[in-house]
């Protein structure tokens, strides 16, 4: 019998966390993610990896002109930083005191919201 492959994987990162790039041309920025594609395992992050995007006249940019946006960055290249630190940290899975499943922080130990 074939097992079912897991088509999209659990992430350690979400929206609203602040990350910190650790490959490629954006290597060591910061930013907070704003949006995540989990087909594609890539997340956007705010001011990182910004892309010249050519834009024809419309009626919100009467010229048209080049826009620049950030690209999507693959997960892999994002490192979660430590809310208590300031450091990037790995990301841990712990029952709280209510018996719920939260996030915390391999380094400090702390719970990431």
């Amino acid at each position: 019998m074939e097992r079912k492959k897991n088509s999209q994987p659990k992430l350690k990162i979400r929206k609203g966390d602040t990350v910190k790039v650790i490959a490629g041309d954006s290597k060591g920025s910061q930013g907070k993610i704003t949006e995540i594609n989990l087909a594609t395992s890539r997340a956007k992050v705010e001011g990182v990896n910004l892309v010249s995007k050519h834009t024809k006249p419309n009626a919100a940019n009467p010229n048209g002109g080049i826009v620049k946006q950030e690209a999507a960055i693959h997960i892999s290249n994002l490192a979660l930083v430590d809310p208590k630190t300031g450091e990037t940290t790995r990301v841990g899975r712990k029952k709280n005191d209510a018996g719920k499943l939260v996030r915390v922080s391999k380094k400090s130990g702390e719970e990431i919201k």
